[in-house]
């Protein structure tokens, strides 16, 4: 079936099937966060990105293989919700930004620095430090070697504009910023992006408004 990426509170999973990776995608909570779970292919390893709420929807996602490892965007509670009974049920590793570790109430067992890899199975992700939205977001990108990039971006971006900096110039720049630097000038259009709500889009369908971003200032 073919991956749209829309999926709401309730209703199954969205399955994003690529040559060495699975990506399903479902929506949890009162805020409707999405939460992705990524299968290494060759291994059948599991990782879960965001742990939202409704632990109990996450763990039938995960299944009786269980995952690995469970990494936190950024440190909002409406992100890291579920991820207690998560980690209690599976043992999972617990990997988040180092700047945001200290706002996360499960202890982190990996703190996540700008550049560093992060890997489920044979497959690798990357981590980019997002600075604004907090001050240790984190995205994480797969650069697929059978085709385009994927990047799941937490709170940092969304179809239409970069997160909330509650209209705090300094932080809208920073977080712009960082999201110019580190993915748009880094990925090439076809890059896909998995946001923490709503529905994905594309780095190339982004970009030309990201003028506009700067100039509304949020």
């Amino acid at each position: 079936m073919t991956y749209s990426g829309a999926v709401k509170v309730g209703g199954p999973a969205d399955v994003h099937e690529l040559t060495d990776l699975m990506i399903s995608k479902v929506a949890v909570g009162p805020m409707s966060n999405n939460a992705y779970l990524l299968r290494c292919r060759a291994t059948d390893e599991q990782l879960l990105i965001d742990a939202a709420a409704e632990p109990h929807t996450l763990l039938s996602l995960i299944g009786a293989s269980g995952i690995a490892s469970v990494v936190t965007t950024h440190r909002h509670p409406d992100h890291w919700g579920a991820l207690r009974e998560v980690v209690e049920a599976t043992g999972a590793r617990t990997y988040a930004g180092r700047y945001d570790a200290e706002g996360i109430p499960v202890p982190t067992d990996v703190p996540v620095e700008d550049g560093d890899t992060l890997r489920v199975g044979r497959v690798e992700l990357t981590a980019r430090r997002l600075v604004g939205h907090t001050p240790g977001s984190i995205a994480l990108i797969y650069d697929d070697p059978h085709g385009h990039p994927h990047v799941f971006t937490g709170d940092c971006l969304f179809p239409g504009g970069v997160g909330n900096t509650r209209k705090d110039p300094k932080a809208f720049e920073s977080l712009i910023g960082d999201v110019e630097a580190k993915l748009f000038d880094r990925l090439p259009d076809e890059t896909w992006v998995y946001p923490g709500h709503g529905d994905d889009t594309t780095l190339g369908a982004e970009r030309p408004h990201l003028g506009e971003w700067r100039e509304r200032g949020w």
